[in-house]
């Protein structure tokens, strides 16, 4: 079983690296990469409904169970909502229609 510390401390440097990363990102390409972003974030509720699966099987407890399907439903936002914005910014480069 892994330490919650270690988990916490891979937590942390992975927030502050991402945020390095993006950091350097020139504005004209955050459009792209927001799109990839989001395609990526599929991954993220794959694995929420996998980790509340086994916590259900393991029989971990109701609060398992409850942050499994809050992490589910977060993802599920993160994911649609992140579509939404991309939709969106995309419409200001179609040509206007007369």
């Amino acid at each position: 079983m892994i330490h919650p510390l270690i988990l916490v401390a891979v937590f942390v440097v992975s927030a502050v690296l991402g945020y390095f990363i993006i950091r350097t990102v020139p504005s004209l390409l955050h459009t792209p990469l927001m799109s990839g972003m989001n395609a990526l974030s599929g991954v993220t509720i794959v694995g929420a409904i996998v980790a509340t699966g086994v916590a259900f099987l393991a029989g971990d407890g109701f609060w398992a169970q409850l942050a499994g399907g809050l992490a589910i439903v977060l993802a599920a936002i993160n994911v649609f909502g992140g579509f939404g914005v991309t939709h969106r910014m995309l419409k200001m480069f179609d040509k206007k229609k007369k």
